[in-house]
């Protein structure tokens, strides 16, 4: 390591921020693009689990409701590949690379949803988990990044609340209501547990050492556990893992390990919705290219 990224280090490391014309080192940079990337091809590929059911939604109200939440994080994706143009990698790239299945999206985007009683999970639960990681996104050593996931996080955050009221109103339905709930949570538990990933020690994460994140992925993980068993418990459903249990002494929580084999078959693209998604993906950019080719001329 030269004298130039040691001193580098030091800043990011100490609480420094880095803008878009700051110089930067390639391994930064490189691994800027490859974590910024990933999160605009989740919130991207994040809304057609949901999308499938806005014409499904048990009343206007729910579907006005899901579409916005759709329509936010369309928004979302748009802003994060603007971070990732301005560090060097076009738009046009990063979404050949998703359809390709070059680059990645997050595990959970990769499952069914078979239920209303899903949307109700994943904008709950799965927004839950992911709102922790986003929020530690706010000490982000690049300062552009940090800056739109002001945004972001409150706009996640009501989608959180929509969630929320969309179990707890299953939850104080009809018994067959609140058992397509349980088998929700059955089913996203898994990729839930997953979803911060591997615990990877602090000192051996290259995205800890630039301070790109601020937050150790178990440290992730506890954090939703803490805040989300007790109130999955509150609306009398049954976490689906016997290990799980909070030690009162140390207050960590103790469960079942996750299976990480399957969470690096499906984040490979080898997930049950996968390809199917990204066809659609593909299908989406082939029909919509003349409306590209027609605006960008005219912006010419």
């Amino acid at each position: 390591m030269s004298a130039r990224e040691q001193e580098f280090v030091e800043y990011v490391q100490s609480g420094g921020q880095v803008e878009a014309t700051d110089w930067m080192p390639d391994d930064y940079r490189r691994l800027l693009i490859k974590f910024i990337e990933m999160h605009g091809n989740s919130e991207l590929m994040g809304v057609l689990p949901e999308r499938e059911w806005i014409l499904r939604a048990p009343t206007l109200q729910r579907k006005l409701a899901l579409t916005a939440k759709v329509q936010d994080e369309a928004g979302h994706s748009q802003l994060i590949y603007r971070v990732v143009e301005d560090l060097g990698k076009p738009r046009e790239e990063c979404l050949e690379d998703l359809i390709s299945g070059k680059s990645k999206f997050h595990n959970v985007f990769h499952y069914p949803t078979f239920t209303w009683g899903d949307v109700g999970v994943i904008a709950w639960l799965v927004d839950a988990a992911a709102i922790i990681s986003q929020k530690a996104l706010l000490k982000c050593s690049y300062a552009p990044y940090a800056r739109i996931m002001k945004k972001i996080c409150w706009e996640e955050s009501f989608h959180i609340l929509h969630g929320r009221d969309v179990v707890l109103t299953m939850m104080l339905g009809t018994d067959e209501q609140r058992e397509l709930v349980q088998e929700a949570l059955n089913r996203w538990w898994g990729p839930l547990m997953q979803f911060h990933g591997n615990p990877i020690p602090s000192g051996d994460d290259p995205m800890f050492h630039w301070r790109i994140k601020s937050q150790g992925n178990d440290e992730a993980r506890q954090q939703f556990l803490d805040g989300y068993v007790p109130q999955i418990w509150e609306l009398g459903l049954t976490v689906p893992d016997p290990e799980l249990r909070k030690d009162e002494e140390t207050g960590r929580w103790h469960f079942s390990e996750p299976d990480w084999a399957e969470l690096k078959h499906v984040v490979t693209g080898h997930g049950p919705k996968t390809q199917e998604r990204l066809e659609l993906r593909r299908i989406s950019r082939e029909e919509t290219e003349w409306v590209r080719k027609i605006v960008l001329a005219k912006a010419a």
